[in-house]
């Protein structure tokens, strides 16, 4: 498996918004549902969001009508479109799989300032 590559991430102040990109291997993105994780300094790292190969979604609860997750097939990228940042949204955002598999890549930092 090929790295995800993960872009888009900046700083953003409270009540921003960013859109986030994570490009993966055809292959690898026909497959398997694909999903947005997230680690914030000093905590393990958590799901966001997935979308399925058929296009379904689903968030964690806390997040859900904040961001916005989907998928282009023809360029095998999957996006998240976040809303109404918050400083605690403040980590380091990955793609992969869900579950995760294979390697992770270096992920994009955000960062929500007050």
């Amino acid at each position: 498996q090929v790295q995800p590559v993960e872009y888009g991430g900046g700083l953003v102040q409270a009540g921003g918004s960013l859109r986030l990109s994570c490009t993966v291997s055809g292959r690898f993105f026909r497959a398997y549902t694909m999903a947005w994780y997230r680690q914030a300094p000093g905590q393990p790292r958590e799901w966001v969001a997935l979308t399925t190969t058929g296009g379904g979604t689903n968030y964690q609860d806390s997040l859900a009508g904040r961001f916005t997750i989907s998928r282009d097939n023809v360029k095998y990228t999957v996006y998240l479109q976040m809303g109404s940042l918050k400083p605690e949204d403040t980590a380091i955002y990955y793609c992969n799989s869900f579950p995760a598999r294979g390697s992770w890549g270096q992920g994009t930092q955000v960062t929500v300032s007050s």
